[in-house]
Formats: C-alpha cells, sequence, structure tokens
C-alpha cells in the first residue's frame, strides 16, 4: 500500500500491534452484545498513567461514550481505554450516560487504574440500551485476556470491528535522540465514513516522552490530513473518536515541536495514521476497491481538500469506479461544484497514468486500457488544475450494490 508521507524518517514494523510500543498490553472476547460469537470488548492498558489526547466526531448527536472520554482526558492523562462493538450507546439519553460511566467505573476497577484515566469508547447500532449484565461480566473477564503478545493484540483489534471484513493495524520505530522509539495503531471503520471523523474508532499507542499538549497538536494536525481525508458514504457518524496514549517509557528526551527530532517523529505518527485512514476506506461497506483522489494545482492546500472530498465523496465517481467506467464528466463536474478557485480552461485529469482531460478539453484514450486499470484493486484519480501550488489527496472506495444491501438490513 503506497503512502504519502516519506519513510526516510522511520523504518516500518511490518508485525508490530498496539502493544509494541513498550508498557501497554490489550486484549479482547465476546461477552455477548453481537448476535454472533466475534469479539464485542475490549481493553488496552499501560504500566502508567500515559500523556493523552483524543478527537472526537462533528455530529452535533455525540453518543455517551465520547461525554465520558472528554471528562476523563480534562487533566490530559489516560492509563486505560474500554471498547465495545455492536452497540454504539448513542441517543440513548440518561441512561446511555449512567451506562457509560458505569462502563468506565468497571474497568478502573477491574483494570486497577484511576476512575478518570478511564476513556470509554463503543460502535455498532445506535439508538438501543447497552445489555449491561453483558457488559459487566466481560469487563470482570478483560484482566485475564490482556497481554502483550500478537495474539491478545489480535483480540482487542477484532473486538471493535463491526461490519469491517479486516483488521487495520499498523506500526513504526523512529529513532529519536538516540533512543528508539514506537508508534502504534489499530482502528475500525467500513460505513457511516466521511471526512470530519466517520464512523471510526482509532487507537494509538506510543513508548515516546511527549506532553500531552503537544500530542493533542500533533494529533488534530495529522487527523485533518488522513483520517479527515477519508469518505466512503458521506455520513459522519455519533460516536468517532481517536484517542493516542504515550507511556514515556522510551526514556527519550521529552519531544516538542522545537526538538530537533520532532518532525522524525511527526512523520511516523502520520505514516501510522494514514495507513489506517486508507484501510478504513479500502475495507468500505460493500467495496470493491481504494480509490485515491490526488488533487494539485490549487490555489491553496485547503482548497486542493475540499476539492479531493467533493470528488470522493460524488456518488456518480464512486459508482463509475464501481462499472471501471472512465467518465471522467463525472470527475469534471464534481470538481466544478466544490466551491473552489478554479480556472475552467486549466484542467488535466489522468485515471492512473492514463490521460482523458488535458487543459480541459477531451483527450483520445484506450478505452481497454482504462478498463483494465479500472479494474483493479486501486485506482488513483489525478486532477491538476494548474491554478496554483495547493495540493492534497483524499481516499474513498467504490459504490457498490453491496453497500446498499449491507445498509437496508443493518438493524436487523
Amino acid at each position: 500500500m503506497g503512502t504519502n508521507v516519506e519513510q526516510q524518517a522511520f523504518a516500518v514494523i511490518k508485525n508490530g500491534t498496539i502493544v509494541t510500543p513498550r508498557g501497554f498490553a490489550a486484549g479482547g472476547l465476546h461477552c455477548g452484545l453481537k448476535k454472533t460469537s466475534r469479539n464485542d470488548i475490549g481493553a488496552i492498558r499501560c504500566d502508567v498513567p500515559a500523556a493523552a489526547a483524543a478527537v472526537y466526531t462533528t455530529n452535533v448527536f455525540q453518543a455517551a461514550p465520547l461525554k465520558v472520554t472528554r471528562e476523563s482526558l480534562v487533566n490530559g492523562r489516560l492509563q486505560a481505554v474500554v471498547v465495545n462493538s455492536g452497540n454504539a450507546n448513542a441517543c440513548t439519553g440518561q441512561q446511555g450516560e449512567d451506562d457509560a460511566y458505569a462502563m468506565r467505573a468497571a474497568a478502573a476497577r477491574e483494570l486497577c487504574v484511576a476512575e478518570d484515566d478511564v476513556a470509554v469508547a463503543s460502535t455498532g447500532v445506535i439508538g438501543e440500551l447497552l445489555k449491561m449484565d453483558a457488559v459487566h461480566a466481560g469487563i470482570a473477564a478483560l484482566p485475564a485476556n490482556l497481554g502483550v503478545d500478537a495474539e491478545q493484540a489480535e483480540q482487542f483489534s477484532q473486538a471493535i470491528l463491526t461490519t469491517d471484513l479486516v483488521k487495520k493495524e499498523a506500526c513504526v520505530s523512529v529513532e529519536v535522540n538516540g533512543k528508539t522509539v514506537t508508534i502504534a495503531g489499530a482502528a475500525k471503520g467500513s460505513g457511516m465514513i466521511h471526512p470530519n471523523m466517520a464512523t471510526m474508532l482509532a487507537f494509538m499507542t506510543t513508548d515516546a516522552a511527549i506532553g500531552s499538549e503537544a500530542l493533542h497538536q500533533l494529533l488534530r494536525q495529522t487527523t485533518n490530513r488522513t483520517f479527515n481525508m477519508i469518505t466512503v458514504d458521506g455520513d459522519t457518524s455519533t460516536n468517532d473518536m481517536l484517542v493516542a496514549m504515550a507511556s514515556g517509557l522510551a526514556d527519550n528526551e521529552e519531544l516538542t515541536p522545537e526538538h530537533a527530532d520532532w518532525e522524525a517523529f511527526a512523520a511516523g505518527f502520520i505514516y501510522v495514521c494514514e495507513v489506517l485512514a486508507k484501510a478504513i476506506a479500502r475495507d468500505g461497506e460493500g467495496a470493491t476497491k481504494l480509490v485515491e483522489v490526488q488533487v494539485t494545482g490549487a490555489v491553496s492546500d485547503d482548497s486542493a481538500q475540499a476539492i479531493a472530498k467533493t470528488v470522493i465523496g460524488s456518488s456518480l465517481v464512486k459508482s463509475a469506479m464501481f462499472g471501471a467506467d472512465a467518465n471522467w464528466g463525472r470527475i469534471i463536474a464534481a470538481v466544478g461544484r466544490a466551491g473552489q478557485p478554479v480556472n475552467p480552461n486549466t484542467v488535466d485529469i489522468r485515471l492512473g497514468d492514463i490521460s482523458v482531460l488535458k487543459q480541459s478539453s477531451p483527450v483520445v484514450f484506450d478505452e481497454e486500457a482504462a478498463l483494465a486499470y479500472l479494474q483493479g484493486d486501486t485506482v488513483r484519480i489525478v486532477v491538476d488544475l494548474n491554478h496554483g501550488e495547493g495540493s492534497a489527496i483524499a481516499w474513498g472506495c467504490d459504490l457498490t450494490y453491496d453497500y446498499v444491501r449491507i445498509n437496508a438490513a443493518y438493524r436487523t
């Protein structure tokens, strides 16, 4: 999987997991929230209180766990995260809030950490109360299932999935003033995915020494160029949350934006988030391919982002990608309605390396070659506006019959 991040500053750990950074343990199990036997509750625990930060969905209707997690993060510190799938605990009123607080209290008790050092996350069906007897039983069983092995990390990664077909993980190491620092992440997300967060949960761990303020700054900047640049269906969920925890156990000199190795650390951090974001887009409900939209030549990066998001979010573009139809008219139409400055006479469009539009005029191209390219599992759409220096990349997927089938009966 290609990436938009230069890799010279860090090393990819191919078999790394959420527990590869020093000080973290994780695990998961099935407690009965899902109708199937798939894992539906999990936790991450740090050996020490960790510097922490989070970003959340922009949806006005925010699920109860987000309120609880915001409260826990007031002190910029976490030592554990407890998460369930199968039920979002969203739009559930006071009872939902009470249940989220009860989850936090139970996790704190069972994991032997302070209650206000616990984050809570939930994902699944909206508008249904949690089966708290199952939740309490699951949390009580978590300590015996937490560990530092790849198998236990796998159990956690499985516990956060809903309609996802695959787990999403990434891990890198970075040298910081002579110390090896590790950054890892695990995420879920498949439907209700749209820029400004989505129906996704993501968890990042690092053993770097970094303050919560610097971590939060980096998290927000990174989210804007990774998770906020993906879309599956244009819907933004009620439960999205990205939580990062830093144990500090790498014993490096504390990282700040002024540190000589800050850029290297940030590059590794961005890489992990980008890999997770692209994995979510690739695993979109019913999707058969990852679609990448690269916009260059815009008047600014912000303008390029807006255009890339509009193209990747177009149902017509997504449908054309599913049908392997080189219908560049749908792409140019999306560019034109993005509400950004564009010179209508200077736009170039390529499908991979196949030029289909040059200076806003049609180019004769090999239809068979275009069909073969679009039938692949990764499609790159390049839009050069020739109007400035701004650029951006967005990721999404095709729109298929299976997307409708999955969401027509999501509750049942």
